[in-house]
């Protein structure tokens, strides 16, 4: 028999046909193998990208390359077969297809689309219309033979309406190119039109009898045949390994998968008792609950079967009393969780329960499972204990009972467990550093560098690679016709360190398969270089923002609108895991890890060079009133024992500008790194490093205070210790935004009743606060770790200053930011007003004090307190509308006045009789002008992004919260200017020597009082929910 034509996505001895312009349609290129609906005709390039694509899916067999097809045959893309008709959707299954159809006799029905090379083919013809039943038509028969020529029409398969009325279509001829066939010495048999497509017969032997059975049909084979036995005990390939962790109560580690990253999961299985067989699996809890319910009540998951096998026994390992000693001389433990370690273990030893146990089931080297008792059953321990997994390499601990990177009891535990068994993972570093006398130069074209190597890199991308804080709009906006290039090298040419012009090596290759992300696909294979100088050894990447790219490791490039896109989305309280997700929903492809998109576009934050001005356009750099809050965490970041101690000689001063420049070199060397310990620019959390965010313009130097350090061991006076900055009255406040586990947890730790429902358990705490024993217990437990983010705003709702608190909140907090600050406000509105004015003046100098009347209106007499009550009473600044004629010594630039006022809004209730002499409305200047909504504006908006800010590591926190309050401040002062300018008709707006907004009409004298009344009702705007 002659070969024949094949379909057009069937080539032999090439890739693709001849790509040719099409002159009918359009005058572009057409995809060969796939319909205009499917992918749209394009300029060349751009058609043998989309090739590409093609043929790395195609399935090759022999000499002949088959496509997936998307000429519409199917909805789904699919495979032509080249001995039949059958199109087949999966790789795998057309695979198995071919092995079977080439060995099986061909009818000369098989070939009717198979014809000798000169004969016509017309495709098949359908009329659509409602549904019916079809009617196929029968084609006659014809013989085929080498040199005959024959016109073989397809089937016309006619949709009959239910008004019985038929439609037919004309025969299209196909005009796809031809292929040779392998030739069919099949005797020629009738074609019948109404053939069905044959699949496939897989046969495969069962594990049990050995009988060869179709391999859709084993499994029910051995659920009838041998319901007994279990197929995971017998076949090494589904054995799943398992290992007894407490033989007493009868519980198991078994492997959840066999293939993949796997971990264990408890299994209970005794022969006595209620609940003989439990599986802690979420997925295998759902199918038993199934099968109960559809009467098969022996059922048992894949876990229990092996468990039912198991022939291992873990070794128990009694922990000591001194190891747990030694460690906390090492000060891996606080004597707080020794104690509560060494209650746990005798817990656990009243109910013959190991209190931890290492799996040895070999799934990884490199991870560690520590089996670990649990007294209570919850949703992460339902038979009563928990799975701790440590990765050594990247020294991390996991378990299911908290966030990562937070502490539990389950962690101590098992480091107490490795501690004892494995001492050397407690010892050995993680990396080694390259000295300064080892030479960056031998390391030849190891890429990325360490040691030296990696800091020179990363300073010289920080100061030479900068981002235009504001971009050209053709770079911001996303366009789907961009072109991205397919290879990415530095434009160095010579060394930027080296005295001379010292020339690059040529390009060296890091990968061929960077992918560009972008707002609508994923441009794949691109090849990323580098290069090298031969005389210091320093590398240069590509690096450059005019291409609208920001390289983050050399695999992942972020095109520069999807880094504003997701800018935009974190200030609209969108995580970049969801944004991710969002992205792969839209485009159809799969993105990277949403962590590795956060830090390529943290990154570009970081590069990008940002003033973080942290000013309003109109209050200037010194805001006479200013607004202070706190933001509390949802949930501590840092444990007791995770702050490094600051050295004997600290006094409490800080570089702001050293710290930060440190965390964006610690961002940008994220790229360069596999974790975190080669990082050499990481920030741990301590007291003499970590400093807060000032304007540089509203600060006095860069040398700032930060005295947190002193609350570890603080050395009160007497009249700071009889302030307490935390009331009753606040604590049953954050007491009421608490959960009933915590509620309940907290009242079993003060010794209260901790039955009955949350306001039962809250009305009895309140009772208990009034002992002052507990009242410490309870204040311990909200404030005992990380205190949060403190901000000092203008009441336009611009930040100002901010600071990320270590521990718990307190007036030294805020003292230590105004302290720091070039000119003190005049008025400052805070809710712990005289514990703030004690603190304060103790420490400052002559310029800075709280004063007059410790910061109160007026004088604490009995009159005026009694006037200040009944609302009788109003104290006027005028210096807070026109400046003072005469300006005091040392006063204020603004104002003139050296009076500095603490203030609360009066919703906030006091208990001290004097401190109605601090309200805010006794005030006529400030009364209705200012209000504390403004702050609680910004605390929604940081509640907001609590769920995915809290998820991040410290610095990494620092850096985004300072980064958000930036663009948040922008947004802001963009509002505010907007409404100066609409409100200084046909006036200029100028800004002062303090950066303040004022107007001056041409030819005229200023005029203060058009931008006065201006500046006031911009407030109002803006204090209005």
């Amino acid at each position: 028999m002659a070969e024949s034509p094949r379909h057009i996505t069937i080539q032999k001895n090439q890739p693709y046909p001849k790509l040719e312009k099409c002159t009918k349609c359009c005058n572009k290129f057409h995809c060969p193998f796939c319909a205009t609906s499917v992918y749209k005709p394009s300029r060349r390039s751009k058609l043998e990208v989309h090739l590409k694509a093609h043929c790395r899916r195609a399935f090759v067999l022999g000499e002949y390359t088959t496509h997936r097809c998307g000429l519409r045959c199917r909805k789904a893309l699919h495979f032509h077969c080249m001995y039949c008709e059958a199109t087949i959707l999966r790789r795998e299954c057309f695979k198995n297809h071919l092995e079977v159809c080439k060995q099986r006799p061909h009818s000369e029905s098989d070939t009717k689309m198979l014809p000798s090379p000169n004969t016509t083919v017309t495709s098949p013809t359908l009329a659509n219309t409602a549904p019916a039943i079809s009617t196929p038509k029968t084609v006659p028969t014809v013989k085929c033979t080498p040199s005959s020529t024959v016109t073989a029409t397809a089937p016309t398969i006619i949709n009959t309406s239910p008004s019985t009325t038929t439609s037919t279509l004309k025969d299209a001829t196909l005009c796809e190119p031809t292929l040779n066939a392998l030739p069919i010495t099949d005797p020629p048999s009738n074609i019948s039109s109404n053939r069905s497509r044959t699949r496939p017969i897989v046969k495969i032997t069962c594990p049990k009898c050995h009988i060869i059975i179709n391999k859709t049909n084993l499994q029910k084979h051995i659920e009838r045949k041998h319901p007994d036995e279990s197929v995971f005990g017998t076949d090494e390939t589904f054995q799943l390994t398992t290992q007894c962790v407490d033989e007493t109560n009868g519980i198991y580690a078994v492997i959840k998968v066999v293939k993949g990253n796997s971990f264990p999961v408890h299994v209970k299985y005794q022969t006595w008792g209620e609940n003989r067989t439990v599986c802690e699996s979420n997925e295998c809890q759902v199918n038993i609950n199934i099968a109960q319910k559809s009467g098969i009540p022996l059922y048992q998951c894949m876990h229990i079967s092996a468990a039912s096998m198991c022939k291992s026994l873990a070794d128990q390992v009694s922990l000591k009393e001194d190891v747990l000693t030694e460690m906390v001389r090492g000060k891996w433990f606080s004597n707080k969780k020794k104690r509560q370690c060494l209650a746990l273990q005798q817990l656990a030893d009243s109910k013959h329960a190991p209190l931890s146990v290492q799996t040895s089931t070999d799934i990884s080297s490199v991870q560690k499972f520590i089996s670990v008792f649990e007294p209570s059953v919850s949703s992460y321990s339902t038979l009563g204990r928990v799975m701790v997994v440590y990765n050594a390499p990247l020294n991390t601990w996991t378990c299911p009972c908290t966030r990562f990177q937070h502490s539990c009891m389950h962690k101590y535990i098992a480091k107490w467990h490795l501690f004892q068994t494995l001492p050397e993972l407690f010892s050995s570093p993680h990396s080694i550093p390259l000295s300064e006398e080892d030479s960056v130069s031998e390391n030849n074209h190891v890429y990325p560098p360490r040691g030296l190597g990696l800091e020179y890199m990363v300073n010289y991308i920080l100061q030479h690679k900068k981002i235009p804080a504001v971009l050209p709009e053709e770079m911001r906006l996303p366009s789907s016709h961009k072109d991205y290039p397919q290879s990415l090298c530095p434009h160095e040419t010579v060394c930027q360190e080296c005295p001379g012009d010292v020339p690059l090596s040529d390009p060296i290759l890091i990968t061929q398969k960077a992918k560009i992300l972008t707002n609508w696909c994923i441009v794949e294979d691109v090849s990323t270089f580098c290069k090298q100088c031969p005389q210091c050894g320093i590398f240069y990447r590509y690096q450059e923002w005019k291409d609208r790219l920001h390289n983050f490791n050399d695999h992942v490039i972020l095109d520069f609108p999807l880094c504003i896109t997701l800018r935009h989305l974190l200030q609209v309280y969108t995580s970049v895991s969801r944004a991710v997700e969002y992205l792969q929903l839209v485009t159809g492809v799969e993105f990277p890890p949403p962590d590795t998109v956060l830090q390529a576009y943290l990154q570009f934050e970081a590069l990008t060079d940002h003033e973080y001005k942290y000013s309003c356009p109109s209050c200037g750099d010194h805001p006479p009133v200013v607004i202070m809050g706190f933001h509390k965490h949802s949930d501590s970041l840092l444990s007791e024992n995770d702050i490094e101690e600051p050295p004997e000689n600290f006094k409490g001063e800080v570089n702001l500008e050293t710290f930060w420049e440190t965390l964006s070199k610690e961002i940008i060397c994220q790229g360069l790194v596999t974790d975190d310990s080669q990082n050499p620019f990481t920030v741990p959390p301590n007291y003499h490093f970590w400093a807060p965010w000032i304007g540089k313009k509203t600060r006095h130097s860069d040398t700032v205070l930060n005295t947190e350090f002193e609350k570890v061991c603080p050395s009160k006076s007497a009249m700071e210790i009889s302030e307490v900055a935390v009331t009753e009255e606040r604590l049953a406040e954050e007491l009421f935004r608490q959960k009933a586990d915590v509620i309940r947890s907290l009242c079993n730790d003060c010794g209260v009743d901790s039955t009955g429902s949350r306001t039962d358990l809250l009305l009895r705490l309140a009772n208990d606060v009034k002992s002052r024993e507990n009242f410490g217990k309870i204040c311990a437990k909200f404030w005992s770790a990380s205190g949060g983010w403190g901000f000092i705003m203008c009441p336009c709702g611009i930040v100002y200053s901010l600071k990320c608190n270590l521990r718990a909140e307190s007036p030294r907090d805020f003292a230590d930011l105004l302290l720091s600050w070039q000119h003190m406000p005049n008025v400052i509105v805070y809710d712990f007003a005289q514990g703030l004015a004690t603190h304060m003046n103790p420490k400052a100098s002559e310029k800075m004090l709280i004063s007059p009347f410790e910061g109160r209106l007026m004088e604490p007499t009995q009159d005026n307190i009694e006037l200040a009550k009944r609302g009788q009473l109003k104290v006027s600044l005028p210096w807070l509308e026109e400046k003072m004629p005469m300006a005091d010594p040392h006063g204020h630039p603004v104002t003139g006045s050296a009076d500095h006022y603490i203030l609360y809004q009066d919703s906030i209730r006091k208990d001290s009789e004097e401190d109605s002499l601090r309200k805010l409305t006794l005030v006529p200047q400030l009364d209705g002008k200012v209000s504390g909504e403004t702050a609680e504006q910004l605390l929604a908006k940081l509640r907001e992004n609590c769920c995915f800010l809290n998820m991040s590591l410290p610095s990494i926190h620092l850096f985004q919260m300072r980064n958000f309050i930036h663009h948040y401040n922008e947004n802001k002062a963009q509002k505010v200017s907007t409404r100066l300018a609409q409100g200084c008709e046909s006036s200029l707006m100028q800004t002062d020597v303090f950066e303040q907004a004022v107007s001056e009409n041409p030819g005229e004298t200023k005029n203060t009082d058009v931008i006065e009344d201006s500046i006031l009702t911009s407030l109002e705007e803006l204090s209005s929910p």
